[in-house]
């Protein structure tokens, strides 16, 4: 089992939590939609060539951000990053996977 954390602006987290559910993610003995989450500050600056969602690039920007965290089955991390990536608002989502150990 894994476990994803991932962060993204109040405006979408209902849908990258919807579309990471929906590819499987959040499941835990006979529960779904499991889910961790907490508001905080983000930080980044975007470079030149890029197309940022909030911001402008060289300008160093600070916005508010859910810290999503579920766990995840081995045989579904790849599709539920990918339903991440896919339904994120961000060019480039800042996201974690951790390997979790049952003992």
């Amino acid at each position: 089992m894994y476990k994803l954390c991932f962060f993204v602006p109040d405006s979408h987290v209902d849908e990258v939590k919807n579309a990471v559910f929906a590819a499987g993610g959040g499941r835990i003995g006979d529960y779904d939609h499991c889910a961790w989450q907490v508001l905080g500050l983000g930080q980044f600056r975007p470079l030149d060539g890029s197309q940022p969602f909030i911001g402008e690039a060289g300008q160093v920007e600070q916005v508010e951000e859910w810290k999503v965290e579920l766990v995840v089955a081995d045989a579904l991390i790849r599709p539920v990053v990918e339903a991440l990536k896919q339904s994120h608002p961000y060019e480039t989502p800042a996201y974690e996977v951790w390997r979790l150990e049952d003992f």
